[in-house]
């Protein structure tokens, strides 16, 4: 589901330059546009063997969708930066840039004289946000989403995760980054750089399992009986009445009379409200949260 409300014209004159592939970078550059920037992203060709009419981006060959959407309103180019041909149309754009995003490892950008501190020196005004995997001195090591989910504790089991977690969690930041650009390039008068790593977006989205908060048993781990995920008659119901007068309203429903704090940890609290939910349809539940004032949400099974 993507979000329709326009938002505030935040990067409006601010001429943003992408060479970033598959989908942290576009998904930042999709934001960046969102929020007023003029967005241009330029691409290597096509590999041999890519279906016809085909991006650079591989995110193209994966779900073209996702491609169309990620780069609405954005001006797309094909480069090849290993060719001087390529390396013109880089620095005609670059002469007109305020913002580089780039979403590759630290030697690869070397490689295409994209050093930050060349580019620092060609273009004093231009500021960098560098999407890597890992920061630092372990920008050139291999992973993906996943690699930097499991080594924040965010893999349950064998299960793949719903999402794509840190790669939408690093565009988060990496935009972000684009707006710091912006405030110092105003207030300093020169480029800044920012790195932006992907497991440390990881990192950030573990703060509330690394704090506590979500491991089994916990408030919000599955040991409030008012923050779950229960079946119902027809399918399933994500309850999350963890405020004392939801937590009230829901156990007035199932015929409970006390709702303290430490009843809604108790294993029999647990028990009474499953067998309510369980005997509910989703209709009787949707019903029950607009009249009762309870937060919670029906799903099929």
């Amino acid at each position: 589901m993507t979000a329709t409300r326009k938002p505030p014209q935040t990067l409006k004159g601010v001429r943003v330059l992408s060479l970033a592939l598959n989908l942290p970078g576009p998904a930042a550059l999709m934001r960046c546009q969102r929020m007023g920037a003029s967005c241009v992203k330029l691409e290597p060709p096509a590999p041999l063997g890519a279906p016809a009419g085909s991006s650079g981006d591989p995110m193209a060959w994966y779900k073209r969708g996702a491609y169309d959407e990620l780069h609405l309103g954005v001006r797309v180019a094909t480069a090849d930066l290993k060719s001087e041909k390529g390396q013109k149309a880089l620095h005609r754009e670059l002469a007109k840039t305020h913002v580089l995003l780039t979403s590759f490892r630290p030697s690869a950008l070397r490689k295409l004289g994209l050093d930050w501190q060349d580019l620092h020196q060609r273009y004093p005004a231009l500021s960098v946000v560098a999407i890597v995997g890992a920061p630092g001195a372990r920008a050139e090591e291999p992973g993906h989403d996943l690699t930097y989910l499991a080594d924040n504790g965010l893999v349950n089991g064998l299960e793949l995760p719903p999402t794509l977690y840190a790669d939408m969690g690093g565009s988060l930041i990496a935009s972000e980054a684009v707006l710091q650009a912006t405030l110092l390039q105003a207030r300093k008068g020169r480029g800044q750089y920012f790195e932006v790593a992907l497991s440390d977006a990881a990192a950030y989205l573990a703060l509330p399992r690394h704090w506590g908060l979500t491991v089994p048993g916990a408030a919000v781990g599955g040991g409030h009986a008012g923050y779950r995920v229960y079946p119902c008659k027809d399918g399933r119901v994500a309850v999350a009445a963890l405020e004392p007068h939801f937590a009230k309203s829901l156990c007035v429903a199932a015929g409970l009379s006390d709702a303290g704090a430490a009843a809604m940890m108790n294993p029999a609290t647990h028990a009474a409200i499953a067998g309510y939910l369980l005997s509910q349809t989703r209709k009787a539940l949707n019903k029950l949260a607009l009249e009762k004032d309870i937060p919670l949400h029906t799903l099929e099974k």
